[in-house]
């Protein structure tokens, strides 16, 4: 039996934006537009007389911006909020701001050729509203997980190798919805003398570089966003770029990542599921593998190939996750150690650091 369609609102000053969003809201059969606003204070309007369940609201606004819209609407009501904002340097800062104060994802638009873009990217317009409808912002609200075009299955595996070249410990983290604000609590928790670390967060491309800078003013570790060739090394988080796969890789001198193109993968791209494997095969039983807050089940496969191998492995728990998709299925495949809170991610990856041997005493 279907359940009620989630109730979208469209705040943004852009016509075309609002007529090409709307379209697309209005095709999805598990979806509905409630209203439009072209900004915040018409929204507000509306809002008195019928309350959305999913806002897909614009940054830059006349009258009242994005951001301080939300942090209105987080402190009243809260309500998940997809941000749809340009990928410009200024939009990105302000979309990472709007991250931070409590929206649950990010959609691109560029500059030109506007509504082609959107009509194109509908389907990742509908995948970001689904994700926001079922964040812990609104408990109770589940929304139906979009079947994966091409999955990690439909993909040729690589040869094994046999352990690492030096035994060099690595963390590969993959994460999506509520993602930003996870991997925020977990590096900046974390002191500079930790093992080189991998991470795919689901983002757009163009924002990537952006989030890394932002976490390396925040954190002890360095961040950057990894580029091909780049060595994996102590005190070192890179993360893959928006748009591009991200694969570890091993020669005589140690660990390397590769940054590569490539189909979606669970649509996503970067895949979690392509890092995962990749890690599994480059560095066995010297991994330890991550997998957080996000929608979906991008990610479940590869971990259970990084379990297989020798990792240790550990997944958020559900107390936690603004959505309880990719660690879930993880844990559903087998793929897991240990599942625990945000709060107690960090010290784990220390202490499995810190351990000899093996799977770094997680069991």
């Amino acid at each position: 039996m279907r359940g009620k369609p989630i109730r979208v609102m469209i705040v943004d000053d852009s016509a075309i934006v609002r007529q090409v969003a709307s379209e697309a809201i209005a095709a999805q059969p598990d979806m509905k537009v409630l209203a439009t606003a072209a900004d915040p204070l018409f929204a507000i309007e509306k809002m008195r007389r019928e309350w959305p369940d999913v806002i897909v609201l614009d940054i830059e606004m006349p009258r009242m911006d994005g951001l301080t819209f939300l942090r209105k609407l987080m402190a009243e009501r809260p309500t998940p909020v997809v941000i749809c904002s340009s990928h410009v340097a200024r939009g990105a800062k302000a979309s990472f701001d709007a991250l931070a104060a409590g929206a649950v994802s990010l959609v691109t638009k560029p500059k030109v050729g506007l509504k082609q873009f959107l009509q194109d990217e509908s389907e990742s317009l509908a995948a970001a509203v689904r994700a926001a409808a079922a964040a812990r912002l609104r408990p109770g609200l589940q929304a139906p997980v979009p079947r994966p075009k091409l999955t990690l299955d439909d993909l040729p595996r690589p040869p094994r190798l046999k352990g690492s070249s030096d035994g060099a410990q690595v963390v590969a983290i993959g994460t999506s919805t509520g993602g930003t604000q996870a991997l925020e609590a977990v590096l900046t928790a974390l002191p500079a003398s930790v093992p080189g670390i991998v991470v795919v967060q689901h983002m757009p491309s163009g924002f990537t570089d952006m989030f890394a800078r932002r976490l390396n003013g925040l954190c002890r570790l360095q961040v950057r966003e990894a580029r091909h060739g780049d060595r994996v090394e102590e005190g070192l988080v890179l993360i893959a770029p928006g748009g591009r796969h991200l694969q570890l890789a091993r020669d005589a001198a140690g660990y390397h990542v590769r940054v590569v193109e490539g189909p979606l993968i669970n649509r996503h791209k970067p895949s979690v599921d392509v890092l995962f494997r990749s890690v599994a095969r480059a560095a066995g039983g010297n991994a330890l593998g991550i997998i957080m807050t996000g929608m979906g089940d991008d990610g479940a496969l590869g971990l259970r190939e990084m379990f297989d191998a020798g990792a240790a492995t550990l997944a958020e728990s559900e107390e936690t996750c603004v959505v309880f998709g990719m660690p879930k299925e993880a844990i559903q495949r087998g793929a897991v150690q240990s599942v625990l809170p945000l709060h107690e991610i960090a010290g784990a990856l220390l202490a499995w650091s810190r351990a000899p041997g093996g799977r770094g005493g997680q069991g």
